[in-house]
């Protein structure tokens, strides 16, 4: 799931228990945007004591990570990495397409997952679990969460870096106050404020449907809530029949429930999240809930007058369901964005990219510039760095949800593969619909596990 204007990209990012408040100080930055370069080109991983790094560009995000970069080649004079920004949907294909063809560059950017599990089958990005073994420190410093997506059969290909964006649960506050009712604590308290909401005219949930991506949100959700982290791991190790799994159907069965109660503002399904006018909709009083990224506290800070400082804006972790054996704890986004080393950069790119892992990215300063737009780094200990922040209690509330979550789960569409995403995607646009069975569409979906 990669956010419209930033990322959404995630999967299994199961906590391993390790201790948080470390002290920042090395390793993390790259991410999602539009244009041009930084320092020069790209060159791949051939001759040279010189590392290359494709990154995303995109302001604000961009600058954070030039900044990272020129910190890194100016205290490391004789270990420099070249820099080159690339728009977000140019990269994705660029990318594939350079490691193909052997001109890839030295650090690998990507969002984990099934294009990762693509990369270690073909031997093209090295295995990074002995860096790990003998850098316990860098491990240590960064959500447990966060390593899930960045591993491939129990071992690490990618450190994670940047900033971490869970799913939140949305509410506005006048709305609630409005019809005299409370913040759902479970999924019977959703379904039980949907026919309240709707006598009064405020649709229950805003919902950009035809973007497809924003309805998968409410069914990582549910399959976690309902059956555990398990449910949805079984897909991804390609399991046979794991979408008939009686969760799985229940949380189908579950999700269509609600969309015949009317759940969802009326049209949801012609309404594009690229627009936000999902987000509009939540903050004009239109509609008393909305499940979305943590991005989007951002977007309605700007673009909501004074919803958000006025403290209009709720905010909560998906709630429980009733019998569920997920625990209530876990979320679902983007538990970080990822570098890999470049399997045939040379011997001493692969030095410099390490480095960089120790010495260049997630570091005290990259942290700070991450806050100041409204972002959590995926560094323990930084909530020190909130109080100075505006948005201190936003941040340590998803600070809260990302370094405590025992399980993190990544975007279905990251996770898969890119043809079964795409029949997933189609899939769920079918359910949300109506147009599909519950049972139809695990049978649809166990047609293409494992592709």
């Amino acid at each position: 799931m990669e956010p419209r204007t930033t990322t959404r990209r995630t999967f299994l990012g199961l906590g391993l228990g390790l201790p948080l408040g470390a002290a920042l100080a090395a390793c993390g930055s790259s991410g999602p945007g539009t244009s041009s370069g930084s320092s020069a080109g790209g060159s791949g991983g051939g001759s040279g004591a010189k590392a290359t790094y494709w990154y995303l560009s995109g302001q604000p995000d961009e600058a954070v990570r030039k900044n990272t970069i020129d910190a890194f080649n100016k205290a490391n004079p004789n270990s420099q990495i070249e820099g080159t920004s690339i728009q977000n949907d140019a990269y994705k294909t660029k990318i594939k397409t350079s490691i193909g063809a052997g001109t890839a560059p030295t650090l690998v950017f990507g969002w984990g997952g099934g294009t990762l599990r693509s990369y270690v089958k073909a031997g093209q990005v090295d295995d990074l679990t002995p860096f790990f073994e003998q850098n316990p420190a860098i491990k240590e410093r960064l959500f447990p969460s966060a390593f899930g997506a960045g591993t491939i059969d129990g071992k690490i290909y990618a450190l994670p870096i940047e900033r971490v964006q869970p799913i939140v649960l949305y509410y506005n506050k006048k709305v609630f106050e409005q019809v005299g009712v409370k913040p759902p604590e479970s999924w019977g308290d959703i379904m039980d404020l949907v026919p309240k909401f709707n006598a009064k005219g405020i649709a229950p949930f805003s919902l950009g449907g035809q973007s497809r991506w924003t309805n998968m949100m409410w069914l990582e959700f549910l399959f976690d809530r309902i059956g555990g982290p398990e449910v949805f791991q079984a897909i991804f190790d390609g399991e046979k029949d794991a979408w008939n799994n009686p969760a799985a159907i229940d949380a189908l069965t579950k999700m269509q429930e609600l969309i015949k109660a009317d759940g969802f503002i009326k049209g949801f399904s012609s309404i594009t999240a690229d627009s936000n006018a999902d987000q509009a909709l939540l903050y004009t009083g239109k509609a008393a809930m909305m499940l979305h990224g943590s991005w989007s506290y951002g977007i309605q800070n700007n673009d909501g007058g004074d919803f958000v400082s006025s403290g209009g804006l709720g905010y909560m972790n998906f709630p429980v369901v009733d019998g569920g054996k997920g625990d209530p704890g876990n979320t679902v986004g983007n538990p970080a964005q990822y570098l890999s080393i470049y399997s045939q950069a040379t011997p001493e790119q692969k030095e410099i990219a390490k480095k960089f892992f120790t010495t260049g990215v997630n570091t005290e300063a990259a942290a700070k510039e991450w806050i100041a737009g409204g972002s959590v780094p995926i560094v323990n200990g930084t909530e020190g760095l909130f109080a100075a922040s505006k948005d201190a209690d936003w941040l340590k509330f998803v600070y809260g949800i990302a370094s405590n979550a025992k399980f993190f789960g990544q975007s279905w569409d990251q996770a898969l593969s890119p043809a079964a995403a795409e029949v997933l995607l189609d899939n769920i646009s079918k359910l949300f619909q109506l147009s599909v069975s519950p049972q139809q569409f695990a049978t649809n979906m166990n047609a293409v596990i494992g592709q």
